[in-house]
């Protein structure tokens, strides 16, 4: 890892000047929030936390050998104050947790790795390995952080969350250009950017996908939910915006933010934007047609869907910005693959299709079951859930939007956690006209199992909401279960 070799005077000197500190050379070892991975010689940073106060655990910290701890400020020990318990060093510092960002960054640098951005409710997976497949095939070095891993897309290694921990963040991507990587797509989501997880990080590009329901538990209203994501463009360093004219707040945004791309599937024709003249949907692909501030041309990638239509142009306008030239991105586009658990398919002749997705909102369950639609010679199946613990305002409009899109529906467990999946179901069918035509089988292999054994070979059937999640996450504990897993078990073919 590249780590900044640091003492303590440096690392805080934004906020307080110890240069005459007797404690101003000790050396400032591994940053961490969480006390039970302190080893020797660690700092750890003790913050109030949304559920737990850090500070409760200074005495665990310096019990497993934390030289220096960074504390927040309170009325009890104010700003400036230094301790010293058992050689460790405490240092209280005013409003700590807004400065994380900036502090693990004098810790961990990445003067060589180009950032970019994602933002948005549906669309960020898939778009940041677009732009990294793209940058490869482009003979570039590149990596992802974000829903289904951080690293290099050869070897993903897991994330707890879309956005890690600002120190998790600025530690990967000093781990990530010490590896070599030229650039970096991160998935930035809403409670990133109001958390500050990202606030000392330089964008080259920011990229903003589309905006619909989803996270009301924790931001209100959609206004606030959008203001979080637009702070990607308004309070962070983003030296350009690629935006999805598209969606109704990002076409204000375009107007809004200076020199902003606006990207368009043909609504939004702007020439110093890039939009599509045409695109054609098959089987094979999306093949599309487009016009802009880099001229015309034609692309045709194997992935289905018009939201991936979407996905696509966004990533091919976002790379263009970096400096790749576009007769490279023309030429190497039918070399770029379907994302693990976004709209992935799986087939065997004479047995209906499964697709596998992680829309997990009424807004992206819609446009994958239209997308499909176009497909679909027979019928339409979904199985589909609502998580537990979370926006109980959506399960109804998810349920509504499966019976008006899909021919056959049927409500299964996503991820229950403490709730009662009764419950859930319950909430669920409240959105439906017609619940005696819902099928109710909380088991999902099961649920996925029964669909193929009723539909024909010219149906699809789409498993919604884990995507590439191989987990199910329920009142006693999490159990192993996989959608992709299922498709392939059904269908006798290999992952």
């Amino acid at each position: 890892m590249q780590t900044q070799s640091v003492d303590l005077a440096s690392l805080v000197a934004p906020w307080l000047d110890l240069s005459s500190s007797p404690y101003a050379d000790k050396a400032v070892g591994e940053l961490h929030l969480d006390s039970r991975q302190i080893k020797a010689n660690d700092t750890f940073v003790a913050i109030p936390g949304h559920q737990v106060d850090g500070r409760s655990f200074i005495p665990k910290a310096i019990e497993l050998g934390a030289a220096i701890v960074l504390s927040q400020a309170s009325d009890a020990h104010p700003h400036g104050e230094i301790e010293v318990v058992e050689h460790c060093v405490i240092v209280h510092i005013a409003e700590l947790n807004q400065h994380l960002s900036q502090l693990a960054g004098r810790k961990y640098t990445h003067q060589n790795n180009r950032l970019i951005g994602i933002t948005g409710t549906n669309g960020k997976t898939t778009i940041s390995q677009l732009i990294a497949q793209w940058l490869i095939l482009a003979e570039r070095k590149a990596a992802v952080m974000g829903t289904t891993g951080n690293g290099f897309l050869d070897d993903l290694k897991p994330a707890a969350n879309t956005t890690g921990s600002a120190i998790e963040i600025q530690r990967t991507l000093a781990e990530l250009d010490q590896q070599g990587a030229q650039y970096t797509a991160l998935e930035v989501s809403s409670h990133g950017l109001i958390q500050g997880r990202v606030a000392a990080l330089e964008f080259q590009v920011g990229v903003f996908t589309n905006l619909s329901r989803d996270h009301l538990d924790y931001h209100g209203t959609m206004q606030e939910y959008a203001g979080a994501k637009q702070r990607l463009f308004t309070t962070h360093r983003c030296h350009a915006a690629v935006i999805n004219a598209d969606d109704d707040v990002g076409k204000q945004w375009v107007r809004e933010v200076d020199g902003a791309i606006a990207v368009s599937l043909g609504q939004h024709r702007d020439n110093n934007g890039v939009f599509a003249t045409r695109v054609d949907y098959a089987t094979s692909g999306i093949t599309i047609e487009f016009d802009g501030f880099a001229g015309s041309g034609r692309l045709h990638v194997p992935l289905i869907g018009e939201f991936n239509a979407s996905n696509v142009l966004l990533a091919f306008s976002t790379l263009l910005k970096l400096g790749v030239t576009k007769q490279v991105l023309l030429d190497t586009a039918a070399q770029l693959k379907p994302v693990l658990g976004r709209m992935e398919l799986f087939s065997q002749p004479r047995k209906a299709k499964i697709v596998v997705d992680y829309a997990h909102t009424p807004d992206a369950l819609e446009k994958a079951l239209a997308a499909l639609r176009v497909h679909c010679e027979g019928k339409l199946w979904v199985v589909v859930g609502c998580g537990g613990d979370r926006d109980k305002g959506k399960r109804p409009m998810m349920a509504a939007s499966a019976e008006k899109l899909a021919d056959h529906a049927i409500f299964a467990d996503d991820n229950p956690r403490s709730e009662n999946p009764a419950a859930i179901v319950s909430d669920m069918l409240a959105g439906v006209t017609n619940p005696e035509v819902i099928t109710v089988e909380h088991d999902r292999f099961a649920a996925a199992q029964y669909a193929i054994e009723q539909a024909s070979d010219k149906d699809i059937i789409l498993l919604a909401g884990k995507g590439h999640e191989d987990y199910q996450v329920f009142a006693n504990g999490n159990t192993h279960y996989s959608d992709r897993e299922t498709a392939a078990t059904l269908l006798g073919v290999t992952l």
